[in-house]
């Protein structure tokens, strides 16, 4: 009897102890952590707002893992306070510093030359010499275009110049500012920033909405050059076909409206949809699809709270005639530079969208499929960076941070 008893005892256990397991099972004991490609979300933090996302997959996708090895070497150290990488046609790298000046490097870290005879920026707070884009014809013209936070009027503004690279001089010549978000405001924040050329050889800029309250109305008026995405040619002027052409109370550079402070811009290599990322306040930074005329939201419709810790207008997160992110993260990502992974030198990578964090300290990788995120994963989240940009050549990506490292990330 004593030994049937203790038999009886520990079946009961044992199955008590199944049972719990099983009606304990929630949707990340689902995860089969053997699997690179469905891990639990990465971020576990507590979002600062209790927001219902619009659509399964908004936030906190499944996490992935990356299986291919692949090396990461910092390549070179103290280069300031850059802020834009981009390849050359011969990758090499040119860097933008916000000081006022570029320099050109090797693909492993070595300084080439020091550039300089940009106009006059204003670097104070988030301003500088800032994004720079290589002209479609470079190769042949050597022209480049480069955008910065420029002294106008009683204020400051996001401007955007070009001029031809003088490699051997160490200079820009002819340097000519062709296009100025106006209204000028007084404020160190939100100049945006970002710059790329479509195939068609038209750039798009993306500028902030400045962050005082002043700025951030105008987000939502096509009159005003504060948080919006431009098309325009390379002379500055509109692009033939942008939204508003006819509208006389409009800019017509205006490609789209209602963004906050968007510093990260690139075209799917695939699709040609331009992408976009921008700040949000504590909680909903946002990831866009930029589509002609469209009005993203900002300062109506959000998935953050105030710094503070209020809400923003009516709180609300959906309103008709207003587009939904892609994807947002709350807590914030902080995305600065991005881009688009080109090759497949490491084939989960293809297509993938790389993301510099920048309090968030860590490079996002987003896998992509069918214009939706469908997996996530942290890199370099050891090296406790703010990552400012992220450019991608031959297999490779590059990055630098605000502390003024530059890395190399590469297959083994």
């Amino acid at each position: 009897m004593q030994l049937k008893t203790i038999f009886f005892i520990f079946s009961l256990v044992i199955s008590l102890i199944a049972n719990g397991c099983n009606n304990n099972k929630n949707a990340e004991d689902n995860f089969n952590y053997g699997d690179s490609t469905k891990l639990p979300p990465v971020e576990t933090s507590k979002p600062n707002a209790k927001y219902k996302p619009a659509f399964p997959g908004q936030t906190r996708v499944s996490g992935v893992k990356t299986i291919t090895p692949y090396r990461v070497e910092k390549i070179a150290e103290k280069l300031g306070r850059p802020w834009a990488i981009i390849p050359l046609n011969d990758g090499r790298l040119l860097i933008s510093e916000k000081s006022g000046y570029m320099e050109i490097r090797n693909s492993n870290g070595s300084l080439i030359k020091k550039i300089i005879g940009f106009p006059e920026v204003d670097d104070a707070g988030q301003g500088g010499l800032l994004d720079v884009a290589l002209d479609p014809d470079f190769k042949d013209n050597k022209i480049i275009y480069w955008s910065f936070s420029e002294q106008y009027g009683n204020g400051n503004l996001t401007a955007v110049a070009k001029g031809k690279l003088n490699e051997s001089g160490g200079k820009i010549e002819n340097p000519k500012v062709i296009f100025r978000a106006t209204p000028a405001l007084e404020s160190v924040l939100h100049f945006g920033s970002r710059l790329v050329f479509d195939k068609e050889g038209y750039l798009f800029v993306s500028t902030g909405e400045r962050s005082i309250i002043e700025g951030r109305v105008q987000a939502q008026q096509i009159s005003s050059g504060l948080g919006k995405i431009f098309k325009i040619t390379k002379d500055g002027k509109p692009a033939p076909g942008n939204p508003f052409l006819n509208n006389n109370k409009a800019m017509p550079e205006i490609y789209a409206y209602g963004i906050r402070n968007a510093q990260s811009l690139d075209i799917h290599p695939v699709t040609g949809d331009l992408w976009e990322a921008e700040f949000g306040p504590r909680g909903g930074d946002e990831l866009n699809i930029i589509k002609a005329g469209k009005n993203y939201g900002w300062p109506i419709i959000g998935y953050g709270i105030e710094y503070s810790g209020e809400k923003i207008g009516e709180a609300i997160q959906q309103k008709p005639g207003m587009e939904q992110p892609v994807y947002y993260w709350d807590p914030v990502l902080s995305p600065s530079g991005m881009v688009f992974y080109k090759g497949n030198a490491i084939p989960e990578w293809k297509n993938n969208l790389f993301i510099g964090g920048l309090s968030s300290q860590h490079i996002a990788r987003l896998v992509i499929e069918n214009n939706k995120v469908v997996g996530e994963e942290r890199l370099l989240a050891d090296k406790y960076e703010r990552f400012r940009d992220v450019a991608y050549f031959n297999g490779m990506l590059f990055a630098i941070t605000d502390s003024g490292n530059l890395y190399k990330i590469s297959k083994k």
